[in-house]
């Protein structure tokens, strides 16, 4: 149930916790891309055996000769990967839960890092919060809720966040798409008892639209400008950052709970569910990566970048 609710960013212990630790939850496709482009070379054919003397050959006229053996190569699919390699497959970013990544990547993305000492500090403050703390504490809340209660907490939360898909298919001129959003979020409000069921997709095949502010600005022609990595936020670069803010300013909780705390207690509950959801997302990250900051960093820009042309 985990894996396929994953295709994306604690006071002090909890306070921590509130803000999104994407910043070390959003992994590389490197590695899987790499099997795309064995998968895309020609088969290969193994040489020929030199041939028989003529005495051998007329001594073995029943065998007939043995045919040619062709290597072939399968791409990694996030079916067929192994474990490491599908921890290195993609975002923790609900929206991207479940995003086959067998496009081998584009040469033209430019990764342009020019605060790189700063980034990779951050990074490094980022994964080791997830890494002691929010883990740990994903862990004690994964022993005690059962998968389903997660499952249905995580559908209500990603209910919510329905204004800002919504309003981004409707400024990328995606009217048939912000539709379904709209009608997936009146069916889950209504049927789907307050979004706790996501019965538009199970029933009725409507899916989660992916959508966000910095995706419309990519498609409206701005540039991403230089990566960027900040504390307890995920991976971004300057034009994703402005549309981060821009998402969360469209989150209904800020305008309807009244005081600040509730949201933010409201907030890191969704952080440690979304969490106890993706418990295996670092097993062997560090053992299986030589530059795990880079292969962050790439995997990132690529994903955007493909998310902006399909956008388009």
């Amino acid at each position: 149930m985990r894996s396929s609710l994953r295709v994306w960013p604690v006071l002090i212990v909890v306070a921590i916790l509130g803000f999104a630790f994407g910043g070390c939850s959003t992994l590389s496709s490197s590695l899987t891309s790499e099997s795309s482009v064995l998968a895309s070379r020609a088969p290969v054919a193994a040489p020929v055996e030199p041939a028989m003397p003529e005495s051998d050959v007329s001594a073995n006229t029943d065998e007939s000769a043995a045919a040619p053996v062709v290597i072939t190569y399968e791409s990694i699919t996030d079916e067929t990967a192994p474990a490491w390699v599908a921890a290195l497959s993609g975002p923790l970013d609900p929206s991207l839960r479940g995003t086959p990544d067998t496009v081998p990547p584009d040469p033209d993305v430019e990764e342009y890092d020019p605060w790189e000492r700063f980034n990779e500090k951050m990074f490094s403050f980022n994964y080791n919060m997830d890494k002691y703390v929010l883990k740990p504490a994903a862990k004690g809340y994964n022993y005690v809720m059962p998968d389903i209660l997660q499952t249905m907490i995580d559908n209500a939360f990603t209910n919510l966040r329905m204004p800002a898909r919504f309003v981004n298919k409707v400024l990328q001129w995606k009217l048939v798409d912000a539709s379904k959003e709209m009608g997936r979020f009146l069916i889950n409000s209504t049927l789907g008892v307050g979004g706790l069921f996501d019965i538009a997709r199970q029933e009725m095949g409507l899916e989660r639209q992916k959508a966000d502010l910095g995706q419309t600005l990519g498609i409206w022609g701005f540039g991403p400008g230089p990566f960027l990595v900040l504390p307890l936020l995920p991976p971004l670069t300057v034009r994703d950052g402005i549309g981060f803010a821009g998402d969360g300013a469209m989150h209904p909780l800020y305008y309807f709970i009244p005081f600040w705390f509730d949201a933010f207690g409201m907030k890191v509950g969704d952080t440690i569910n979304d969490r106890s959801l993706n418990l295996d997302l670092f097993q062997g990250i560090e053992e299986s990566t030589v530059d795990l900051y880079s292969a962050v960093r790439n995997g990132y820009l690529q994903r955007r970048n493909r998310l902006i042309k399909d956008g388009r």
